[in-house]
């Protein structure tokens, strides 16, 4: 996991502070436990501002062109697979171990009732 840079420490610091002196003076709570939820809120507001903070432009590339390189693979084993079927033999072969094998590939696919 890679550490917060400077950005996502000093966003989510302010954030924590400025919500719960926000809350705390807009809610007017005089017990302690609803101190504690206040605070418990401003802390995960505070996290999720420093988790959305933009990424640098350095690690946005990086991650591009690992996104570019994924999906270049996927198209050549996608074409690799279309080659190893198109390079498949069209009919099955009879078996040598079994010399009466081959004698109903005509019928293949219709129904297996004897008229």
């Amino acid at each position: 996991m890679p550490r917060p840079n400077a950005a996502q420490i000093a966003y989510g610091s302010a954030t924590v502070v400025c919500s719960a002196i926000a809350m705390l003076l807009l809610s007017g709570v005089p017990t302690g436990a609803g101190i504690v939820v206040i605070g418990v809120a401003a802390l995960a507001l505070g996290l999720l501002v420093a988790l959305t903070v933009p990424l640098p432009r350095r690690a946005r590339a990086a991650r591009e062109a690992s996104s570019a390189a994924f999906t270049a693979l996927e198209e050549t084993a996608a074409e690799s697979a279309e080659g190893a079927m198109a390079a498949r033999p069209s009919r099955v072969r009879p078996s040598r171990l079994h010399p009466g094998a081959g004698a109903g590939i005509a019928h293949v696919g219709q129904h297996s009732v004897r008229r």
